[in-house]
């Protein structure tokens, strides 16, 4: 399996068209932000303290989420490739078996997703610690490191059930051009939760993503809004709501029942995933 993992990370960094290209999404998402959607969320928000910081870190989640949904939806096109060409046939002799094969294009693509999420936060992060001093701890660091392969991993097997009747790399690159236009309003991320009309924010709600995206917004922001709303938890408990920071359902969900959402779709997509292999598998020894 390790080999098969290799061949697959291999195959997609070495493509640096499709590297460039799998970031295109939260590249534009980026480069709006910061012409256009920056300045008229400021305007709602004059009146709260380090504005830049909040909206630079809520922007750079929301980022690190449609980078993880679309560079690995990017790493499994080797999965269609093989799909298409019927590499994967021969791939099935070998001593790996279909549960082994499924977790190496599950396993590489979570690595592809993790990777290129540092780079994204590492080149966010960067410019916005030049133009407006943002800072974070280690603590910080480490729990968004954390947060990274988690998204990756969730990314990844939501992305496998999604491909799962794509046999053509034509038809997975239109698939991917929809899942990368989609994401970006789905996670909240160019225009704020509050802001979109109830049918909107429910399918936000039903969306994987959005929690992830929360529980990035909730570690990246939690200093400054300690600072910022250190007298007014009403005022911070309102901001937290619109700006899609925690998640509301009859009241706003804690970092912890976020985790628990997440670990459930984690866990139940991945059955879905792996229960047809294993089936496969079990055919094959009868």
């Amino acid at each position: 399996m390790i080999a098969l993992i290799k061949r697959d990370c291999l195959l997609y960094f070495r493509n640096l068209s499709g590297v460039l290209l799998s970031l295109l999404s939260a590249g534009i998402a980026f480069i709006l932000y910061l012409v256009f959607l920056k300045a008229g969320i400021q305007q709602g928000w004059s009146q709260v303290a380090q504005t830049n910081q909040l909206l630079d870190s809520w922007l750079i989640a929301g980022a690190l989420v449609l980078t993880g949904i679309s560079t690995t939806l990017a790493g499994l096109g080797q999965l269609v490739s093989d799909r298409q060409r019927q590499i994967d046939r021969d791939l099935l002799l070998t001593d790996a078996g279909p549960v082994r094969l499924k977790l190496g294009y599950l396993v590489s693509a979570t690595i592809v997703g993790t990777v290129m999420q540092l780079a994204m936060f590492a080149g966010m992060w960067s410019y916005f610690s030049f133009t407006d001093g943002l800072r974070y701890t280690g603590t910080q660091l480490l729990d968004v490191g954390g947060l990274m392969v988690m998204s990756a991993g969730l990314a990844t097997v939501l992305n496998v059930l999604i491909i799962a009747r794509i046999h053509t790399i034509d038809n997975f690159g239109k698939l991917a051009t929809i899942v990368g236009t989609a994401t970006g309003f789905l996670v909240g991320l160019y225009m704020p939760v509050g802001l979109l009309p109830t049918a909107a924010q429910t399918l936000v709600k039903l969306t994987p993503g959005s929690y992830v995206a929360s529980l990035y917004r909730q570690v990246l922001m939690n200093d400054t809004l300690n600072t910022v709303f250190a007298h007014s938890s009403t005022a911070r408990s309102d901001f937290e709501r619109l700006m899609g920071v925690r998640i509301n359902w009859s009241g706003l969900l804690t970092a912890s029942q976020t985790y628990q959402i997440i670990g459930y779709i984690l866990v139940g997509c991945l059955l879905l995933v792996l229960i047809p292999a294993w089936r496969q598998r079990l055919q094959w020894q009868r």
